[in-house]
């Protein structure tokens, strides 16, 4: 496909209108439309600013916006609304973009629109946000869920959900972080370089980088663009990875040698982590549900020149559901890649995904409570499903990018109760010292409310008892 001139305004509005009738991760979105555009740098980076902050603040955008217009935000067109989100967060959140280049820019693209003219309601909605007093936010003592929700631009089911779960100043805490920008964080490929050698490349090529305060091996950056035209990125000596998700794969003490499975691996961050620690020696067995991801997974042991790594195309789920009269009648039912028992797995579970909203703000307008319950169902079948795939003695690691009880400790809680040949284990043995008031009281990896910049993930170490099981396979 050719490639057009465009402009960062009207990139973002089209990128916008695409994640609010898709759905799908902005990420996704973005990176897909940028290949057929033509955009400068700066043009570029405006964009990725828009997008992703209008996605921010989207509910306070609403709120604002609703307040000067005869209709609601909710009933005005998909692609007039979008015009008026992006032209107000220029307005309200950026100060170096003159007035008069937001409101013309957005009356502009209305002009292009077919069917009824909306440039007058625009424009007057705009001129009306810049002229009037911005009303009083909703009172925090007389109504805390309105109050954080707008405040914070967080679905009103989410602000009461935490409040009940964890108490007002901890659930306005977890409502702020969603607003963070969160910083560019790498994680070393120490099969090819050290952090101190990382952080002197970085320094040498003129940026400003500094070392993670709990990762041994994560470095965070300022300013550095595109991290897939940083050179380092492209040469296979690091890999974009936030501080709290590289604590994971150490939990599992993986060791040289070792039989290890991944059972969601794509793209293949703990996957390479894993074959980081254990040296390139061993097996990782690195399975995913979605075949072009683990396209992108295969791409990154290649980038870093990993080679134990296996990639296989398969729902863990199904494997509850395979009886072996089946097996028998379809033999590519049959898994030879499950049959040896493995020393090792790591699950980082599909979940709502609440834990890295600051990373994915599409999240704030698509989550439901139905999507945490639907998860809470699939981690269950996942865990039943993987723990007859370790051998006796074993070790498995959960984890998930969530903080919600029912994707975490009472997934585990019910794991337990229903395998008693497992045992939790406190992760303290293989969390840094800087870091262990990050481990929870039951021993869980708990990154969701502390003072360090990442995100909110969970983690639990469990470990099966040397007595034989029958294998599921």
């Amino acid at each position: 496909m050719s490639r057009s001139p465009s402009n960062a305004r009207k990139f973002a509005h089209t990128v916008l209108q695409t994640i609010y009738r898709s759905q799908a991760f902005a990420d996704d979105v973005f990176d897909a439309a940028i290949k057929d555009v033509v955009l400068s740098e700066p043009d570029r980076a405006l964009a990725f600013e828009l997008v992703y902050g209008v996605l921010r603040h989207a509910i306070t955008l609403d709120w604002r916006l609703d307040h000067l217009s005869r209709k609601p935000m909710a009933r005005l067109p998909l692609n007039v609304a979008t015009i008026l989100r992006v032209a107000a967060y220029q307005l309200l959140f950026l100060d170096r973009i003159p007035e008069s280049a937001a409101v013309n820019e957005a009356v502009n693209l209305i002009r292009k629109q077919p069917g009824h003219d909306w440039r007058g309601l625009v424009n007057a909605i705009l001129r009306n946000l810049i002229r009037q007093q911005a009303p009083s936010l909703p009172d925090i003592d007389g109504n805390p869920v309105q109050g954080l929700s707008i405040r914070y631009a967080c679905p009103l089911w989410m602000v009461e959900r935490w409040i009940t779960a964890f108490g007002f100043a901890h659930a306005e805490e977890l409502c702020r972080k969603t607003l963070e920008i969160p910083p560019m964080t790498l994680r070393t490929n120490t099969l090819r370089s050290t952090r101190k050698e990382l952080l002197n490349r970085l320094t040498a090529e003129g940026f400003s980088a500094q070392a993670t305060p709990v990762s041994p091996l994560g470095v965070t950056l300022e300013k550095c663009g595109n991290p897939g035209r940083l050179s380092v990125v492209q040469e296979g000596l690091c890999y974009v990875e936030d501080e709290a998700a590289q604590l994971i794969p150490p939990l599992l003490d993986p060791q040289p040698g070792d039989r290890i499975l991944d059972a969601c691996a794509a793209p293949g961050g703990k996957t390479t982590h894993l074959a980081q620690l254990m040296q390139n020696q061993g097996t990782i067995i690195a399975i995913d549900r979605k075949g072009d991801r683990l396209l992108r997974l295969i791409a990154n042991c290649e980038r870093f020149g990993i080679s134990i790594v296996q990639s296989h195309e398969c729902d863990m789920t199904d494997l509850l559901r395979i009886t072996p009269e089946e097996v028998a009648d379809r033999p590519t039912l049959h898994r030879p890649f499950l049959i040896e028992p493995f020393d090792r797995i790591v699950v980082d579970a599909p979940c709502s995904g609440l834990g890295i909203l600051r990373r994915h703000p599409e999240g704030k307008m698509f989550k439901q409570f139905v999507t945490i319950k639907q998860s809470h169902h699939i981690q269950k079948q996942i865990l039943h499903s993987l723990c007859t795939l370790l051998r006796p003695g074993g070790t498995i690691v959960y984890s998930a990018c969530s903080i919600e009880p029912e994707e975490t400790t009472e997934v585990i809680s019910a794991f337990c109760q229903e395998h008693p040949d497992f045992q939790r284990e406190a992760v303290t043995p293989w969390v840094p010292p800087s870091g262990h008031s990050l481990v929870t009281d039951e021993g869980y990896l708990c990154t969701a409310i502390q003072s360090f910049t990442m995100d909110a993930f969970f983690a639990c170490r469990l470990r099966k008892s040397e007595t034989q099981c029958q294998a599921l396979l």
